[in-house]
């Protein structure tokens, strides 16, 4: 039997890909699938207008996935795309017309389900569960900006030009594997 600790992460991943379905599904009648409208929700969302690398990575996919996804919005007037200011060959993303009239719709729906889903939850329960996970996230976050301070960005090259710290990373997998 697993413990609380390794049910903990897919207890996670369940419920957010459970809550995903569940409001995919009451989306999906105003022609909104799940990439549409999660796309829609970070642009409106964001303080400032989003490259196209900044979409992908809000969206945790691959540029080149977000592309074709970009290609369907823009031809249905979802969204539109422009050269940014600071550089032609980097494309901004910005809310279309059907885009503008649909948030909403996509808000209201967002809020009617959560309000269903933690109906019967005691505030100080709800409380004590987003202190956790807030927590969770922010070390998560940080381990991800110090391994890419080692791994990522080192200061200087191994011999063969790799970055060192990839080297010794290589290294000790072979030792190790």
């Amino acid at each position: 039997m697993m413990s609380d600790w390794e049910t903990f992460g897919p207890l996670l991943h369940g419920t957010a890909r459970a809550w995903r379905l569940k409001l995919d599904a009451r989306l999906k009648p105003m022609g909104l699938s799940q990439a549409k409208w999660r796309t829609l929700l970070h642009l409106s969302l964001a303080d400032t207008t989003l490259t196209q690398t900044e979409v992908a990575a809000r969206l945790g996919i691959e540029e080149p996935t977000l592309v074709n996804l970009l290609h369907r919005l823009e031809r249905e007037g979802w969204v539109a795309r422009r050269n940014a200011p600071h550089d032609r060959r980097c494309k901004t993303v910005h809310l279309g017309k059907r885009a503008h009239r649909i948030i909403a719709e996509i808000n209201a729906t967002a809020t009617k389900l959560r309000n269903e889903l933690l109906a019967d939850i005691p505030k100080a329960e709800l409380q004590t569960c987003m202190e956790v996970l807030a927590r969770v996230r922010s070390k998560a976050d940080n381990e991800d900006k110090v391994f890419e301070r080692r791994v990522v960005q080192p200061s200087r090259s191994s011999q063969n030009g790799a970055p060192r710290s990839i080297t010794k990373m290589r290294a000790s997998h072979r030792v190790a594997g």
